[in-house]
């Protein structure tokens, strides 16, 4: 079972915007070191929408290479069931312990026709599955009946990546049933999450080390210690996460300036202004 702090990878881009092998490579080991209990590639932070089928390809190729002892989740994205299809067979052959199923971009949104699509991209699947349930972020999500449905007709759903604030999460989480339920959101809300049932957390490198001492202090059984780890990173998360593009933009130089890392950005972009860059060296702690 994949559980505890998920690490979702950024996408690393060179001066010509060219994804840079070293800096993912980097930044996995990085991630491995702070403590993630897996890694995930290909997700929201990953920026995956810009990124081609290959580029796709390769992130997945590059990121089973440096996992090191850590399992591999991959999100899951494409407009078709064969472009997903794809990816989850690349997957299972780049030796990925989960597939993270992710709503298309285009067509209906409609839940009927987002069962029969996840159904057809992960019937013939060979390991675990999740669905990714962000509406705020992808304008289309299941509920947790529609979860226990999809169940009932993928067999090897075990995982739902949810980004919710707590109280809706509590409802979610008890409308899931038996399936393991990891929350988002930079971590926001992290304390509560656990209280009302998250059982795992994906976020990115820029709050990694505040979730695992969280995660660490909830699970020993010191509330009061996971309660001020919560604090201390809760800050910086609220920089972050304003938007998907204040996240690629600014959290990721928080990040970056924590290693030592020059971040460059890959057109459309939101670009840094000089307050902005101040505030993220302060959240950086440099």
């Amino acid at each position: 079972m994949v559980e505890g702090i998920g690490c979702v990878l950024f996408a690393l881009w060179d001066e010509a915007e060219r994804l840079d092998r070293g800096a993912m490579a980097r930044q996995a080991q990085w991630a491995a070191a702070a403590g993630a209990d897996f890694l995930v590639i290909l997700g929201l932070a990953t920026e995956v929408g810009k990124l081609s089928l290959e580029e796709r390809r390769s992130a997945i190729r590059w990121a089973a290479r440096d996992r090191g002892a850590l399992p591999l989740a991959v999100t899951i994205t494409g407009n078709s069931v064969a472009e997903q299809r794809e990816l989850v067979r690349l997957s299972e052959d780049s030796g990925a312990a989960l597939a993270i199923l992710q709503p298309p971009a285009v067509g209906t949104g409609a839940a009927a026709e987002l069962l029969d699509f996840f159904t057809r991209v992960g019937e013939d699947a060979t390991i675990p599955l999740a669905i990714q349930n962000a509406p705020q972020y992808l304008g289309r999500s299941l509920g947790g009946a529609d979860m226990i449905d999809l169940r009932h007709r993928l067999p090897r759903l075990t995982h739902v990546k949810a980004e919710l604030p707590a109280v809706d999460l509590a409802a979610f989480v008890a409308a899931c049933g038996d399936l393991t339920v990891l929350n988002g959101r930079g971590g926001l809300e992290m304390t509560d999450a656990l209280r009302v049932g998250a059982r795992g957390f994906i976020v990115a490198p820029d709050v990694l080390e505040g979730v695992v001492a969280c995660w660490k202090a909830w699970g020993a059984g010191r509330q009061c210690e996971a309660e001020a780890a919560y604090a201390a990173f809760l800050p910086a998360a609220l920089f972050g996460m304003q938007s998907l593009d204040h996240l690629a933009c600014y959290g990721k130089r928080v990040w970056g300036a924590r290693v030592g890392m020059t971040i460059h950005d890959r057109a459309p972009a939101l670009r840094p202004s000089e307050a902005g860059l101040r505030l993220a060296r302060r959240w950086a702690g440099v």
